[in-house]
């Protein structure tokens, strides 16, 4: 069985004493194994990227940007072969996956703008013969700890940025569905990038635990859960490094009595199943204003779930593949079960699915509850699969407040075809990323993507403008060359242009 290991200084490394599993979620059988590092593989990778961080710091910004543009079309050259490893160990459909990849790349994109981001500021004669500027400098060996959902995407949201920036990358993505980025670090070293700059470490806590504690790591960037989130932010700012640290959701739609019924529901099918729900940004509450309006989506969504068809990712028919793991099949549907016991409507049951030639799959189709109270556990904690919960209000305000109260402030959005409540809506509502008809308002790679309340730990977003500043220090530099015979003699008053 293959055995997926690191890439550390520019190679292949081994280090197979632990392994686990990895498995395809459309079959349930594991197909490769995964190296888990240990301690000292961790601390070669961070010592590869802090011998290769003098010269890429001092390597100028559009010698960087070059590396990123022969990356990016490397990455498209072999877009379709990256594609087929996330279908294979995530299971998502492969359209699906293309989707994710190609958002990964705008980023990428973004990145070959180096020197145009990076420029500093500049001020001449801010005092007598004085020149003052700023200057964006990198912060040395940075990490990345990156989820399943997105075994592509989420740490291409990480890397390019950072390492256009003048960083040396460690990165340890989920060791659930590792191959994707093992290849795409072949590919970045194949666009010319120095040894050490971009190193993958696979792992468990053993690898998460080791980036936390190096001192000579700077910086941690991460996207998870939110307990690991919280952990991993008070971890590394405990240990003095910086940190972004993402976590969960409960994203709400709010669908207005005006709203078009038929669209309404179209969009909710993609953004509550697309992925089988595993996405930070999926909507997993649709909080309908008024009974009848309520009575209409349900009524829409229950046709078009009729007709959803749930298989494995390779079968670009399919609307939904296979959760991640078994372990996750069974617990989402232990949320079905409690939401029935809380005493919500089911009103589309997906538990007894069954996919024909894939009996050992860890598939579960759509399930759709109504009548559900934010005092249910269903509302109140990720699911994270493929399950919408239906809310029930009288008011716009009424709405706003559910999704203000709720602990998660990553994504919302409305539906509504008028302009006063969505403008109302998206000044107010305390939440990160606000779409308006927009299901899924997950920001383009020149703006960037963060939540609010417990979605995120840290002050600066992901990619994007804030993934300079989280890059970079600024450093201030005043400046004066006096003429000959200039001296104004000792002054102990502090210096204003005054």
């Amino acid at each position: 069985m293959t055995i997926v290991g690191h890439f550390i200084g520019g190679k292949h490394v081994a280090d197979a004493e632990r392994t686990q599993d990895v498995f395809n979620p459309a079959t349930g059988s594991p197909e490769k194994q995964v190296a888990l590092a240990s301690k000292q593989t961790v601390e070669s990778a961070i010592a590869a990227a802090e011998a290769a961080y003098p010269a890429w710091r001092n390597t100028p910004p559009l010698k960087r940007a070059r590396v990123m543009f022969k990356f990016k079309e490397l990455l498209e050259k072999h877009a379709d072969e990256i594609v087929a490893l996330i279908t294979a160990e995530h299971g998502k459909v492969s359209n699906d996956a293309m989707g994710e990849f190609q958002r990964g790349v705008e980023v990428v994109e973004y990145a070959c703008g180096a020197p145009e981001l990076l420029k500093g500021e500049h001020s001449k004669n801010a005092g007598p013969d004085i020149d003052c500027w700023s200057e964006f400098q990198p912060l040395g060996v940075v990490a990345g700890i990156t989820p399943f959902n997105f075994p592509a995407m989420v740490p291409m949201w990480m890397y390019p940025m950072a390492i256009v920036c003048g960083n040396t990358f460690v990165l340890k993505p989920s060791e659930r569905d590792p191959s994707a980025s093992m290849r795409i670090a072949e590919l970045f070293q194949e666009a010319g990038l120095p040894d050490g700059v971009f190193n993958v470490v696979n792992g468990d806590k053993v690898a998460v635990d080791t980036l936390l504690a190096n001192k000579t790591v700077q910086a941690i960037s991460f996207v998870g859960s939110t307990p690991i989130a919280e952990y991993i932010y008070s971890t590394a700012t405990a240990n003095g490094k910086r940190c972004q640290a993402l976590g969960g959701a409960k994203n709400h739609a709010i669908v207005m009595p005006d709203a078009d019924p038929d669209y309404v529901a179209d969009n909710l099918m993609g953004a509550a199943y697309g992925s089988a729900g595993e996405r930070c940004m999926a909507i997993s509450v649709a909080v309908a204003v008024g009974d009848e309006a309520a009575d209409t989506l349900i009524e829409k969504l229950k046709t078009r779930m009729a007709d959803l068809k749930v298989g494995p990712g390779t079968d670009v028919s399919n609307d939904m593949g296979p959760l991640i793991t078994s372990a996750h099949q069974q617990k989402v549907k232990g949320y079905v079960d409690l939401g029935v016991k809380e005493g919500a409507t089911l009103v589309v049951d997906g538990r007894e699915l069954e996919v024909e030639g894939h009996d050992k799959g860890f598939f579960l189709g759509g399930c759709l509850f109504d009548h559900v109270t934010a005092e249910m556990k269903i509302y109140q904690e990720e699911i994270f699969g493929p399950v919408l919960c239906v809310v029930r209000v009288e008011t716009l305000q009424e709405a706003m407040q559910l999704i203000d109260d709720h602990e998660y402030g990553n994504g919302t959005c409305i539906f509504t075809r008028d302009g006063e409540a969505a403008r109302y809506f998206t000044d107010n509502i305390k939440v990160g990323m606000v779409g308006v008809n927009v299901p899924l308002p997950v920001p383009v790679a020149y703006h960037s993507f963060g939540g609010w309340k417990r979605s995120l730990f840290g002050d600066l977003y992901a990619y994007g403008p804030d993934a300079v500043r989280f890059y970079t220090r600024r450093k201030t530099i005043t400046q004066r060359w006096p003429s000959a015979g200039s001296s104004e003699g000792v002054r102990f008053a502090f210096p204003t242009n005054k």
